[in-house]
């Protein structure tokens, strides 16, 4: 019997190897078009607002990027039936329910929480809750305050409103949170959990997350659940199951995009970047930590507010301006 190859087998065998090489070629082509088309995409989509204005005193930029997230708790865009699935009522001032301070360079990312009762200078309006900032002068006043409370230069602002975050939780097919021993419940903001790890849509996330008055620590508990939840979006945004299939990368992009608003001289990458920060806190890289708090006095004409303690909160402000660990006592 002869060992001889039947014609045309060393041919095709040498043609094999070429043909994965254009394939293996073809293949990253359709991949960096895909990508460069979600880019292209994604800047259009882009929407900003108005975060920083020049003036007298501001402080010098520092090592690494410090990005001011926001939730905004606008009534405005919300009709009465959503007000009530919320639990959010018909006030329709403009306040900050949440104010972050996501730091991220050499070291890692580090994210401070802000209490929206922190008492502190309002440039033009005296002492006041900083959320106060927010209403009296919207995203330009408050970048302007917590430069001027912390010490430290903004690079980035972010800012989502309720609604918004409903429907960015509700296209990742919501989250899973693990509620703390005792569970949660509170007539004020819905909440009504019990303990344990489950899953949360977008409306139980909300309610979860603006609980404070059956929690112990008030504000300062609430912000810790603020960040649990970052966390939490984080985690499910950067999964492959949310990543890889185009028919659901694409849908959670465009409702991420609808809900932000960004400064001018933010783009695309910076909120790429961003993501990548998050993913890294999610995944227990980085630190976590509220402003150290001195007190929470009644102030006249105030209410209960939240005093930080100076000399922690400079030593927390010095070591984000510096790029260097920061105080905290962990991921949480």
């Amino acid at each position: 019997m002869s060992t001889h190859p039947l014609p045309g087998a060393r041919g095709a065998r040498r043609r094999w190897p070429r043909r994965v090489a254009w394939g293996l070629l073809a293949a990253l082509v359709l991949v960096a078009a895909y990508g460069a088309s979600l880019y292209f995409w994604a800047g259009a989509r882009l929407r900003t607002t108005e975060a920083f204005r020049p003036y007298a005193g501001r402080p010098g930029p520092g090592e690494g990027t410090d990005w001011l997230l926001v939730g905004s708790d606008s009534r405005a865009a919300l009709t009465p039936e959503q007000r009530r699935e919320l639990h959010v009522g018909g006030d329709h001032g403009r306040h900050t329910d949440t104010i972050m301070l996501l730091h991220h360079g050499d070291g890692g990312p580090s994210l401070v929480s802000i209490p929206r009762d922190s008492y502190v200078r309002i440039p033009g309006h005296g002492k006041n809750k900083i959320n106060a900032a927010y209403a009296l002068g919207g995203a330009p006043l408050l970048t302007r305050t917590v430069e001027e409370a912390t010490g430290l230069r903004l690079d980035h602002y972010a800012e989502v409103n309720f609604l918004g975050f409903v429907d960015v939780v509700d296209a990742l097919g919501g989250v899973r949170i693990c509620v703390p021993a005792g569970g949660l419940r509170d007539a004020r903001s819905g909440a009504d959990f019990a303990a344990g790890c489950q899953g949360m849509d977008g409306v139980q996330a909300l309610r979860y997350v603006r609980a404070r008055y059956a929690d112990p620590l008030g504000d300062l508990g609430r912000v810790k659940r603020q960040r649990q939840l970052v966390s939490a979006v984080a985690d499910r945004a950067t999964g492959l199951s949310v990543l890889v299939p185009p028919w659901r990368l694409v849908p959670f992009l465009g409702t991420s995009l609808d809900a932000l608003r960004v400064d001018g001289g933010t783009g695309v990458a910076a909120l790429a970047e961003l993501g990548l920060e998050m993913a890294d806190l999610s995944g227990r890289k980085g630190a976590t930590t509220t402003v150290p708090v001195a007190g929470e006095p009644e102030v006249p004409g105030v209410g209960d507010v939240v005093v930080w303690d100076s000399e922690r909160a400079k030593r927390l402000f010095d070591a984000l301006r510096n790029d260097t660990p920061i105080p905290t006592s962990g991921p949480n």
